[in-house]
């Protein structure tokens, strides 16, 4: 059963992804989700992304597109893989690009 699980969610490792792979998810139609603060979001952050502070996001998941997939980053990659576990296990395709140093 475990395994009929990652394979439907993928497992912390199958989400992770480089700053290449991330823009190019992108640039084909992924949801960019930085999942920092709106004072982190506001001092910075990468071109077309959606700020939903990680302290949100299970309560905003309404606003992001189950249709596409989603890309998320923080400032170091811990918000971010708390972030992709709650997409991941809310039914979302999601890939975790780690930190914003990544992708810029």
């Amino acid at each position: 059963m475990l395994d009929l699980i990652r394979n439907i969610l993928g497992t912390p490792d199958d989400r992770l992804v480089d700053g290449a792979t991330a823009h190019d998810l992108v640039a084909k139609g992924a949801t960019l989700l930085d999942v920092r603060t709106p004072q982190e979001f506001a001092n910075g952050s990468v071109a077309k992304a959606k700020n939903i502070p990680i302290q949100a996001l299970q309560n905003r998941l309404d606003e992001i597109d189950k249709e596409h997939p989603v890309v998320v980053f923080c400032r170091s990659g811990g918000r971010s893989a708390t972030a992709a576990g709650v997409l991941a296990a809310s039914g979302f395709r999601v890939f975790d690009a780690g930190g914003i140093g990544r992708l810029t």
